[in-house]
């Protein structure tokens, strides 16, 4: 299909989608371009293309702009509306195109959902003009709606998946404070299902397909989290291995419920969809106590106990770290120091995101040294390409509440040196969560007992 210049600005006719898909890049490779150039070279600030979905730090705040920020702000809002004008206008050809209600357009200004709803738009085909005309009397409102390609009904799935999943992860997190049983497990399943059944709607899919769908509406769920700045990339690694396999199983669900219950499977449906919140609820209502766990971890120092006892009490700086789950952003120890002496006195282990603050309970040199903690630092820095995010899970679900140095002397004059850390954590399913969390507190031991034991064994050695 051919279109003008003019007809970009009009908003009468039909537009088919390769020509929208087509518009659309070239546009937003246009309109990227020039705010990047207007940005760098007429303000001197930073532009990428997360800015369209977070603006930068200093301008967050509309009602406390300065006079540069408001001048950028205006220029950018200026330099948007012919843009806005000509996607808007397209957008409403191309509704019109595929029979779809002109109401949708909406859609255009809703962040994120408007690509799922422009992807969309690019791959239902458009219907001839005998087509629109017709009455859907063979065929529900409904089913007439949906796209009939596998392919627009896998968009469509996403479509209306993926926000659903983001706003049941703000409702659980933000509203509920809960890391639990609902959105670990109920969520990423619920999804996978609803992905499937509507993939299915207007005709059978195989039981792969269903798969595929569910697990690509979890995956872009976890994007949309990290483009939003919602989650860092660290914690959506680390929830990837349980959330993508209830994925697949919801769709696999899914399928099965389509081919041998179909009279009992849109009262499951409804059931399901409701799952995910009502499991949220009910965790924030019962708000369990987390129990508590225990890591040791020991290693042989070749130092008499009264050498190791000095760097237990304050170890001096560690080297930064090599390995690479500190290096992504998992707090890692720096030093410690001591605040006086005996039961009562205090301890600081300084770590990359803060400090632990530790009042003495034993001190039994060179035997043990047992402390409690009274100050947790945050126990990661997320990854995120923004320059800094807050998710709600870094202050108050993993806690330390105390650890130990156990020095036991061995034949030859050498040391046992065992670090114990007592923890919870308010993360759901518990014993997933404590395979991570209990790796982590074993690296950061022995990040600690192995320059303890080059330090010891160091002066040991003079």
């Amino acid at each position: 299909m051919k279109i003008t210049f003019s007809d970009l600005w009009r908003t009468s006719g039909t537009v088919d989608r390769g020509t929208y898909a087509l518009v659309g890049l070239v546009g937003f490779a246009i309109k990227h371009n020039l705010d990047r150039l207007l940005a760098t070279y007429g303000f001197h600030r930073p532009w990428g293309i997360f800015n369209y979905w977070i603006a930068p730090g200093d301008i967050v705040r509309v009602t406390q702009l300065g006079g540069s920020d408001a001048r950028f702000l205006a220029t950018l809002v200026a330099l948007a509306l012919p843009f806005i004008w000509v996607g808007l206008a397209l957008t409403v050809k191309r509704l019109r195109s595929v029979a779809w209600p002109t109401a949708l357009v909406i859609l255009f200004f809703v962040p994120f959902l408007n690509l799922l709803f422009f992807l969309l738009l690019c791959l239902v085909p458009g219907r001839t003009p005998e087509q629109r005309q017709d009455s859907p009397s063979r065929n529900s409102q409904l089913t007439h709606f949906l796209p009939e390609s596998a392919i627009g009904s896998a968009a469509l799935s996403l479509l209306l998946t993926v926000p659903a999943g983001y706003g049941m992860v703000v409702f659980g997190t933000l509203y509920l404070a809960n890391y639990g049983w609902g959105l670990f497990v109920a969520v990423p399943f619920t999804m996978g299902f609803v992905a499937a059944w509507v993939y299915e709607l207007r005709r059978p899919q195989t039981a792969f397909g269903d798969i595929v769908v569910a697990l690509f509406s979890v995956s872009l769920l976890g994007l949309a989290l990290f483009a939003l700045a919602a989650e860092g990339g660290i914690c959506l690694l680390m929830i990837m291995p349980l959330a993508l396999p209830l994925a697949a199983f919801g769709g696999a669900f899914a399928h099965s419920l389509r081919k041998g219950w179909r009279k009992e499977a849109p009262a499951m449906m409804g059931a399901l969809i409701l799952l995910a919140p009502g499991v949220q609820w009910i965790e924030h209502a019962i708000a369990a106590r987390p129990p508590l766990y225990e890591v040791r971890t020991a290693i042989d120092v070749q130092a008499p106990p009264e050498v190791v006892w000095q760097q237990v009490v304050a170890f001096t700086e560690i080297p930064p770290p090599t390995e690479l789950i500190f290096r992504a952003g998992i707090a890692y120890p720096i030093r410690a120091e001591m605040l006086g002496n005996g039961p009562g006195a205090e301890r600081h282990c300084v770590f990359s995101t803060g400090s632990f603050v530790e009042p003495i309970q034993v001190w039994n040199p060179p035997r043990q040294l047992k402390f409690s903690v009274s100050s947790n630092p945050p126990p990661l820095e997320e990854w995120s390409p923004y320059s800094h995010i807050e998710p709600p899970h870094l202050h108050g679900y993993l806690l330390s509440e105390g650890g130990q140095f156990l020095l036991t002397p061995l034949a030859g004059g050498g040391t046992r040196l065992e670090g114990t850390t007592w923890y919870h954590h308010g993360l759901w399913p518990a014993a997933y969560w404590r395979l991570w969390s209990d790796a982590v507190i074993h690296r950061i031991h022995l990040r600690v007992l192995r320059h303890i034991q080059e330090e010891a064994e160091k002066e040991s050695a003079q």
